[in-house]
């Protein structure tokens, strides 16, 4: 299974490694992803989904719903 926040679809990104040397080696900065389970009060049960830490921060301030709908609009869920 992929690495990717199911609401925002976001992932890891790639960059680089430095060293004191300046020396460049590929490093990939992965995604804060949390299984979390969500109650919706409109259809009365729990969903399941992996998220992004920062993806929870927005749930806890804008509503489960909101962010939902918008991740609906955006296509990230069906």
């Amino acid at each position: 299974m992929s690495r990717v926040c199911d609401l925002t679809g976001k992932r890891a990104m790639v960059g680089n490694n430095v060293s004191h040397a300046m020396n460049k080696t590929k490093r990939k900065f992965s995604v804060n992803l949390v299984k979390k389970r969500f109650y919706l009060p409109e259809e009365d049960r729990w969903i399941t989904l992996r998220v992004a830490a920062s993806t929870i921060k927005t749930i806890n301030k804008n509503g489960i719903a909101a962010v939902l709908k918008k991740a609906q609009s955006q296509g990230f869920i069906k």
